[in-house]
């Protein structure tokens, strides 16, 4: 059923079986003490459950072949992947901040046991051992939704923390810091969740990559035989890859099978760097 690439499909579904299992004990946790800091860190993982099966659903589309109604592939549902993370995390954001504002007004606290700090330690542990294997396996296929996991990962890493902080401050008799540790998670989850909506926006609207590859494309492009310069070279991305158009110049006495030869050989060079997935050559005889 599944014909995605085995190490990305066991990264997704690591993340999907990972965050339901902190969901489920961050929720029994802050319902028990009424924890603000650690509802919504549940609400975090709810989060990112939902936003692991659209990594799940769209990396498995991006890795189908390419057919006839789409040409050059399925690679632009990764992005799509990000976008709902980025979304998600804002709406769960402005709702933490309001349930935080409500509790300091209110004045409602938190019943914390000693033993209830460690939700949040073993979220810091799975969460950073998570971010680091998404981090790899997202470097490892050019992947844009398994490494905007990564970065999501991270940043429960650092909310886990924010929740702790909340819980041992209403330990020592400042029930005060369980809100604002609220707060703090929220805005952090806005912030990063805006960084990854553009980062992917960009990927879709076909931004052009750094100057550093682009002049990479051209040093790899002139390491073929025969030609006599280049003419434009424009690059962009197509999903999480770059598609290349490049005009190169050759020798117009070249029999036209020579000159192919030449296209070809371009071709071959720039796409053997590992984030272009297709060359388009141009040929112009001088």
């Amino acid at each position: 059923m599944f014909d995605m690439n085995p190490i990305a499909f066991r990264a997704t579904m690591l993340n999907i079986l990972g965050n339901a299992g902190l969901f489920a004990m961050k929720l029994v946790a802050g319902l028990a003490s009424g924890s603000i800091a650690l509802i919504s860190d549940a609400l975090n993982s709810l989060n990112d459950i939902a936003a692991s099966i659209a990594t799940f659903i769209c990396v498995y589309i991006s890795d189908k072949q390419a057919d006839e109604g789409h040409p050059f592939g399925h690679g632009r549902a990764e992005p799509i992947a990000g976008l709902i993370i980025a979304v998600l995390a804002g709406i769960l954001g402005f709702e933490v901040i309001r349930e935080g504002v409500e509790r300091i007004i209110e004045g409602r606290r938190a019943v914390v046991e000693p033993y209830t700090l460690l939700v949040p330690l073993i979220t810091m542990a799975a969460k950073g051992a998570m971010s680091w294997h998404f981090n790899r396996v997202g470097k490892m296929f050019g992947s844009p939704a398994l490494k905007a996991t990564a970065i999501d990962s991270l940043m429960d890493v650092a909310i886990a923390f924010a929740a702790l902080i909340g819980l041992v401050g209403t330990l020592a008799g400042f029930p005060w810091l369980d809100p604002v540790a609220g707060f703090a998670i929220s805005v952090w989850i806005i912030y990063t969740g805006y960084k990854i909506g553009m980062e992917n926006i960009a990927y879709l609207m076909g931004q052009a990559p750094e100057p550093a590859l682009l002049k990479e494309i051209k040093e790899a492009a002139l390491m073929a035989s025969g030609i006599k310069g280049l003419g434009s070279v424009r690059a962009h991305y197509v999903g999480p890859f770059i598609h290349v158009e490049i005009q190169i110049r050759v020798d117009k006495d070249l029999p036209t099978v020579e000159s192919h030869a030449i296209g070809e050989a371009v071709a071959n060079n720039i796409e053997s760097i590992s984030t272009i997935e297709k060359c388009f050559v141009h040929i112009d005889p001088l």
